[in-house]
């Protein structure tokens, strides 16, 4: 049990699972704010019933479909008024729901890249591989569509149309689509050259897309910057980004609220990529002003090694010396380059194709995840900093995903290049009720309550960032409450959902107004 105080008190204040103030100071009084539960301890000390829930790691949740836990009463010699109780779920994430179609149009191929401006405006990446197939008849018609200042052109598809700059001559790389409602989807042509076709990731800043490829695949990310994604044409390529020291790529790339670009990339050092999908138990972190150089190199961000042996390896890569022979040379007596790396024992988990984004600051990453002899799926991972490392937290899918992920309309999508997407409302799962008891009458018996009231965080977009999405607590007001000398409160969790996700507490935090003299 956490009692915040705006100055430190001796221990002694705190004592027992019950606080009375009758023998303190007026100072004391006057200085605690709130009741903060977020352990195991805290849930079990001040628990007066529990009913159908289990208390696992800090985290309240069902046992079954639903239950409820009340909590004992706190007290105050002095009547005290509440302001609001609060409530934060577990950081796993489970609540993903394939969509009915494919999110992507049509024509989008290999991995995507999924970039948000701001609301009602967002981005898909990839290679274009064709147009739809023309029924007999079909012409094209000049439309306009709402929210795009240009005459359109209509294909065969209801929901894909082409903009001017998707009528001209591919570059050989990536291409871009927009959306308005991730619904409709236009088409605007290239962005990235024929060497920079293995592109990865992007971000946006002050309106420019930054957008990184790796060069040749699998190595060192390198980045275009485009102020304009709709004429069809490439933006400047800035050259190399990070050179990186490992084997490995496949990044993403996430601002922190800060302004620093982040970089998550494979690192194949531990392990043999060739036979693990080009994926690997360690992820490298970097950190830049400036996204186009200068990379710092932290400590990983993932790292699920197993046991080195101290024995040496090596195996080929069919891109390196093909496309930058340069850089990688061939080994001798062979036409391919080869990486290094160290043996580990047991047979170990293999990640990478990175992307992420940040909710209310806590950081998720969306990768492949190739178990040891098993079948690739995607996997996430989660860490409350971007500072520190990433937890594995669950898996969902099958099939080489190469996913990335974003916020629009509303909910999150996972975006890969499987037969199928992901859709979510976000961490938070429902339903999740809550009411506040109040002792007026100060005889240790709730008076008063408030009514049950359903709470839920609600995300939204934080302007200037694409990856950052702002969390709106799950809370209820308690102005209308009486003062009073105790007060408890019941929490009431019901799994409403159809998929294997289910309401789960990690923290509440009741919260009283200043005692006035």
């Amino acid at each position: 049990m956490r009692y915040h105080c705006i100055k430190k008190f001796p221990a002694f204040v705190l004592a027992g699972n019950l606080l009375c103030l009758a023998s303190f100071s007026c100072l004391a009084k006057k200085e605690i704010s709130s009741l903060l539960l977020n352990s195991t301890e805290d849930w079990k000390n001040n628990a007066q019933k529990i009913d159908g829930l289990s208390i696992d790691q800090g985290v309240l949740l069902p046992t079954e479909k639903g239950g409820s836990y009340r909590s004992k009463m706190i007290t105050f010699s002095s009547k005290r008024a509440a302001e609001s109780i609060s409530l934060s779920c577990s950081p796993l994430w489970e609540n993903w729901e394939a969509t009915r179609k494919k999110v992507a149009p049509k024509g989008l191929g290999d991995a995507p890249i999924f970039l948000v401006k701001g609301p009602k405006d967002y981005w898909l990446f990839g290679r274009k591989k064709g147009s739809p197939k023309k029924p007999a008849g079909f012409k094209s018609k000049k439309v306009k569509l709402e929210g795009y200042d240009v005459e359109l052109l209509t294909t065969p598809d209801p929901n894909l149309y082409v903009a001017p700059g998707g009528l001209k001559k591919s570059a050989g790389g990536y291409h871009a689509w927009q959306s308005r409602d991730m619904k409709n989807w236009v088409h605007h042509g290239s962005v990235t050259e024929s060497h920079a076709k293995w592109s990865t990731t992007a971000e946006f800043v002050d309106g420019k897309a930054y957008i990184y490829y790796d060069f040749p695949n699998d190595q060192d990310p390198h980045v275009y910057i485009d102020d304009d994604l709709t004429d069809g044409k490439p933006g400047k390529d800035m050259g190399l980004a990070f050179d990186d020291p490992s084997d490995g790529s496949d990044c993403a790339i996430i601002r922190s609220l800060d302004g620093k670009f982040h970089l998550i990339y494979e690192d194949y050092s531990p392990i043999n990529a060739n036979s693990h999908s080009w994926d690997s138990p360690l992820a490298g972190h970097a950190v830049s002003d400036t996204g186009v150089g200068d990379f710092k190199i932290l400590p990983p961000a993932v790292d699920y090694r197993t046991k080195p042996t101290g024995v040496f390896k090596e195996y080929p890569h069919p891109h390196w010396h093909k496309e930058h022979p340069s850089k990688f040379p061939a080994k001798e007596g062979t036409n391919q380059a080869y990486a290094r790396y160290e043996v580990h024992e047991p047979e170990q988990h293999a990640y990478g194709d990175w992307g992420a984004i940040a909710i209310g600051g806590r950081y998720y990453l969306v990768a492949d995840y190739h178990p040891a002899h098993q079948s690739i799926r995607t996997g996430l991972f989660t860490s409350p900093s971007i500072d520190e490392k990433f937890e594995y937290i669950g898996e969902l899918g099958r099939g080489h995903p190469d996913p990335d992920i974003g916020f629009a309309e509303g909910q999150f999508y996972l975006i890969n290049q499987t037969d199928k997407d992901y859709v979510s409302p976000g961490p938070w799962v429902e339903k999740v009720e809550v009411r506040v008891g109040v002792d007026t009458s100060n005889n240790g018996k709730v008076d008063s309550w408030s009514k049950w009231t359903e709470v839920k965080e609600e995300y939204g977009h934080i302007a200037g960032f694409s990856k950052q999405i702002k969390r709106i607590p799950a809370a209820m007001d308690l102005s209308s409450l009486p003062k009073g000398h105790g007060f408890c409160f019941d929490i009431r969790l019901s799994d409403v959902t159809k998929n294997k996700s289910k309401p789960m507490i990690d923290q509440v935090e009741l919260s009283f107004l200043p005692l006035q003299d």
